[in-house]
């Protein structure tokens, strides 16, 4: 046989022919479709029959013999006389098997050639052509082998497309979340698994695999069962009454089934009734004891979305921020899997309705959730089966019997006349009973009776004898007209703090200057609780009254709160990361008192303590205030997970630098908003903002940040090749402008792009060039990172001696700067470079430390 070996054929996506170097085409339906069948049995001989089945389907009429002859001397004059040969009762056409890349690639996959033998996939098989046997017969043999190729590679952009194509293949799903947690993104593969489980689940009534099912708990990582939360807050003491209330409670626990509902008036003591059997039971939940205040009946911000309780859930099961599922739904279903096989305690306070709660409720049959809410959540009692316990106002003898507890018992039995009278004036409010027991206690010389008539004197206008918000009122104005001026001034001011809580400085800044003492005071009188040291709160019903009295100075305490998270929020932010953007500020107004931060741990801490406020914050602030704390909190929220709110941050920033009218706020705050979005995973509106910053900047600094986020961008998409472009951008405009800092972290991007791109002697001259670059200007963590991406390239290149150099260098820095995560991921690499065991012990053994998830997936990663 004569071979005619200038014919190339491609059949792995739209038919190609080359022949001598030019491109032929086959016209009509039939021709090509000859070729194709020839071609996949190349050298061999095809027989007619099963030729003209191929072209002209299983019902031909007696003329199809004389069309196959008609097509084999057509397909001749158009590849050669010598191309087709005429092999007994059929046909055989005379090329090398090399010569068509369909058996190219399976020859490649035989060899274990797998990255060469990807490349040659152009498409689907046979695309455009019209032919059953070359689908079924050839085609589908052909997909299987190109996607058991890609889930051996795990190569991610494949995966995913072809994840999504084959929505029901699980094994190369199971391929996907191992890629995707191989490349840290364990948040998308839990996502992932989630939305194959409904769709296995709503198509074909089934569950995952074996193999998928183990593969998720893997990627939960057993974090509940070793993490055991511990987030109960203090018991009250001394507690008196409720004994029955307690011993429903205790009935209620042996029942296996539905949360319990504790519900009743505000003040009536429901979360302190919840606490306290908390701790009375909390032996029974050894895996931990969750706790949130829901802040359903806040007078001065809305309810705490389920979301944000996930998130604050998630986190105390040392689920790391780069796990955490984008969408709240996912977010549920992991919060749920985790407290699966565990005997976990869930305190669910002041719940607005059923619809805050349903998302937190645990689905394990050994965990229980208590729901405290002055509604009975009819809803809840319906769709999870709650338990009600309603909870009622203090009759006479409990009411006696707390306040005795409080005052002492030889106290309360000199006095009944004056107990009896001050428990009818709190009418049954444990609350008001405190307050009182408080004001007494500071007063020992006092007697009761005396107390007695300066409560009745202070009654309000209209006061009811057994209505609990009259009596309320009367307690707390009584209690208030006692304090000394500059408290009851910080009582007034402290309502404008949109926070759970108050740190002491925040307070300060609110009063224009120290307050420890103001705050000890009404700390004493019950007015507000020391939650924590040095961070106080309120109950919702004093708040209320606080804000019900106001002060002429609220302007000007505001101006200085937000000052003050301002201020001290830039200085967290430098100390996160010191060669970012800077925030410009004005100088902070007299009276403003600043938190001294002198560690990224103080900053993180600082910012873990106040994000909730500061998030409240953006909806009380000037439009110029807004912007900076939104800038402030931007690598904050990045690092630790909390995206959605770092959307939400940008997106109030972005709406405030369109009221400043300024081109240079927007242009910011853009940019940010599309890295938020990034890290969501929503690259599509990423792009859009960051076109939007792109247009807006002016200023070529501006332009070259805008191009970093970018590639950014870009390399959480898997584009590296887009994300090398928009690095090389940010490079020339930051080299241009002479803005050392940012060319140096540019250079770096390039030269790790460049490599995972395989230009292995650019990455090298210009990693070393930006590692240079960062010692000149003192950026510790991107020489650190500079490190890893030369030691990345030089194991590339075989060079393991300088790769390890590398490693151990960047162990330095990553230990000077005490990123414990940089050094375990530094170990593993070295560990799996130079088979260091003891390098794989100490990466083991800091993830062990920090993150137990993190730690299986690198023991897997090592195995």
């Amino acid at each position: 046989m004569t071979l005619v070996m200038q014919v190339e054929i491609e059949l792995l996506g739209p038919l190609r022919v080359v022949v001598d170097c030019a491109v032929v085409e086959l016209p009509g339906e039939r021709l090509p479709v000859l070729l194709a069948v020839l071609a996949m049995s190349a050298g061999q001989p095809v027989p007619a029959e099963r030729i003209v089945t191929a072209v002209w389907g299983v019902d031909v009429g007696v003329d199809a013999r004389t069309n196959l002859q008609s097509n084999v001397r057509r397909l001749r004059r158009m590849l050669g006389d010598s191309a087709v040969e005429t092999r007994g009762s059929g046909y055989a056409l005379a090329v090398a098997p090399e010569a068509v890349d369909a058996l190219r690639f399976g020859r490649l996959l035989d060899q274990g050639r797998l990255a060469d033998a990807l490349e040659l996939w152009r498409g689907d098989p046979f695309d455009g052509l019209r032919s059953d046997v070359l689908a079924q017969t050839y085609g589908v043999r052909l997909w299987e082998r190109y996607l058991d190729a890609v889930e051996r590679r795990a190569a991610l952009p494949e995966l995913t497309e072809l994840a999504d194509r084959h929505p029901l293949r699980e094994s190369l799903w199971a391929r996907l979340l191992e890629a995707l947690r191989a490349a840290g993104r364990d948040a998308e593969a839990l996502e992932r698994y989630e939305q194959l489980r409904r769709r296995l689940a709503d198509e074909l009534g089934t569950d995952p695999s074996p193999e998928l099912r183990a593969l998720h708990a893997e990627l939960l990582g057993g974090s509940a069962p070793g993490v055991m939360p511990r987030q109960l807050p203090a018991d009250a003491s001394p507690f008196s009454g409720r004994e029955a209330e307690l011993a429903a409670l205790d009935a209620l626990l042996v029942q296996a089934r539905g949360p319990v509902v504790i519900s009743g008036t505000a003040g009536v003591g429901k979360t302190t009734l919840a606490v306290h059997w908390a701790h009375r039971v909390v032996d029974r939940f050894p895996d931990g004891q969750l706790y949130v205040d829901l802040r359903g009946f806040d007078p001065s911000e809305p309810p705490l979305a389920p979301s944000e309780a996930l998130r604050g859930f998630l986190e105390a099961l040392r689920v790391p921020p780069r796990q955490l599922p984008a969408s709240p739904s996912a977010q549920a279903a992991l919060y749920r899997s985790l407290l699966a096989d565990s005997r976990t305690l869930v305190v669910l306070d002041n719940a607005r309705d059923a619809g805050q709660v349903a998302p937190l409720l645990p689905g394990a049959p050994g965990c229980l959730a208590v729901v405290t809410s002055r509604s009975q959540l009819p809803g809840l009692v319906t769709s999870a089966g709650a338990r009600p316990l309603a909870l009622d106002l203090l009759d006479a003898a409990a009411s006696r019997s707390l306040l005795a507890s409080r005052l002492g018992s030889e106290r309360a039995r000199a006095e009944p006349a004056a107990v009896a009278t001050l428990t009818e004036r709190c009418a049954g409010l444990p609350l008001a009973l405190a307050i009182v027991a408080a004001r007494a206690a500071l007063r020992p010389a006092y007697s009761l009776t005396r107390l007695a008539e300066e409560l009745a004197s202070a009654g309000l206008d209209g006061f009811d004898a057994g209505d609990a918000a009259s009596s309320a009122r009367s307690v707390f104005s009584w209690s208030y007209r006692s304090l000394s001026e500059p408290a009851a001034r910080v009582f007034r001011l402290l309502a404008l703090h949109p926070g759970p809580d108050v740190g002491l400085d925040a307070a300060a800044s609110l009063a224009g200057g120290e307050v420890r003492r103001e705050l000890d005071e009404l700390a004493r009188a019950h007015l507000v609780t020391e939650r924590t040291p040095e961070r106080y709160a309120f109950h919702d019903l004093l708040r209320a009254y606080a804000r019900e009295l106001g002060t002429a100075d609220d302007a000007a305490a505001l101006g200085r709160l937000l000052d003050h998270y301002v201020h001290t929020g830039r200085a967290a932010d430098q100390l996160l990361f010191s060669h970012g953007e800077t925030i410009p500020v004005d100088e902070p107004s007299s009276g403003t008192v600043l938190t001294a931060l002198a560690s990224e741990d103080e900053a993180l801490a600082w910012f873990g303590a106040e994000r909730l406020t500061l998030m409240a914050l953006l909806r009380l602030g000037s439009a110029e205030h807004v912007c900076q704390l939104a800038w402030a909190t931007h690598v904050y929220l990045h690092r630790q997970g909390f995206w959605h709110d770092r959307v939400a941050a940008q997106h109030a920033a972005v709406t405030a630098s369109r009221q400043l009218d300024s081109a240079v706020a927007e242009s910011r705050s853009c940019r940010y908003l599309g890295f938020a979005y990034a890290d969501l995973g929503r690259f599509d509106e990423a792009h859009v903002h960051l076109d939007r910053a792109l247009a807006l900047a002016a200023d070529p600094i501006d332009r070259a940040w805008t191009h970093h986020y970018r590639d950014l961008t870009f390399g959480q998409q898997g584009e590296e090749a887009s994300a090398l472009e928009a690095a090389r951008e940010a490079l020339s405009l930051f080299r241009a402008a002479g803005h050392v800092v940012g060319e140096a972290i540019a250079l770096s991007d390039v030269a790790w792009y460049s490599g995972r791109l395989g230009a292995d002697e650019s990455t090298l001259a210009d990693g070393k060039r930006a590692l240079a670059m960062h010692r000149q200007v003192g950026n510790r963590a991107y020489e650190a990172h500079t490190l890893s991406c030369l030691a990345d390239t030089y194991v590339r290149r075989g060079e393991v001696a300088a790769a390890e150099s590398c490693y151990r260098e960047a162990l330095v820095v990553f230990e000077v700067l005490g990123d414990r995560f940089g050094e375990a991921s530094t170990y593993a690499q070295l560990a799996d470079l130079v088979d260091d065991a003891d390098a794989r012990r100490q990466a083991e053994a800091i993830l062990r430390e920090l993150d137990p998830p993190a730690a299986e997936q690198l023991k897997a990663l090592l195995r």
